[in-house]
C-alpha cells in the first residue's frame, strides 16, 4: 500500500484527485498509476482502470487471476465493474469511499453472489494515511 501511496503523492503533484494504485504479479510490482482524468480530460482515467490494463498488456492476457490490486481509495462503481471482469484475484483498499464505493460503502459489486467471479476484498488498509491525502487535496481546493 505504501507504493500506492507513492502514487497518490505523485497525483496529487500533477493537480489530480490523489488516489493512486498499483498491481502485484508473482511478488512485483507490474503496473502502477494514479488518476489522470484532469490531464487527459478523460472521466475514465481512475488509477484501478489505467493499472489493470497496464498489467493485461504487460501479460497479454485479458484475465489477471494471479494479480493484486492494491488501490489508496475504495474503487467505484465503474472500477468494480472492470475488478470483477478482470477476474483480479484480490483488491486491497486504504479508504472507505461514503460517497461513491462500490466495494461495501455503498454497494458491494465485486462480491455479489450472482456474478462470475468475485474476488478477495479486504478494505481500510493504511486507511488513516490514504484519508490523509485526500482530505489535504479536496481542502486546498475549498
Amino acid at each position: 500500500m505504501h507504493y500506492a501511496l507513492q502514487m497518490a503523492e505523485q497525483g496529487l503533484n500533477a493537480d489530480e484527485i490523489p488516489v493512486g494504485a498499483i498491481i502485484i504479479y508473482k511478488g512485483d510490482i507490474i503496473a502502477k498509476a494514479h488518476n489522470k482524468t484532469e490531464e487527459n480530460n478523460n472521466a475514465l482515467l481512475h488509477a484501478e482502470l489505467i493499472v489493470l490494463q497496464q498489467a493485461m498488456s504487460l501479460l497479454h492476457s485479458k484475465f489477471l487471476h494471479e494479480c493484486d490490486l492494491y488501490v489508496t481509495l475504495e474503487p467505484c462503481p465503474m472500477c468494480a465493474g472492470a475488478i470483477v471482469l478482470s477476474r483480479i484475484n484480490r483488491v486491497i483498499f486504504g479508504a472507505f469511499d461514503s460517497k461513491a464505493g462500490a466495494c461495501g460503502s455503498l454497494m458491494d459489486i465485486p462480491t455479489h453472489p450472482l456474478l462470475n467471479h468475485n474476488p478477495i476484498m479486504i478494505g481500510g488498509i493504511l486507511e488513516k494515511e490514504c484519508s490523509e491525502i485526500l482530505q489535504y487535496f479536496f481542502k486546498s481546493k475549498r
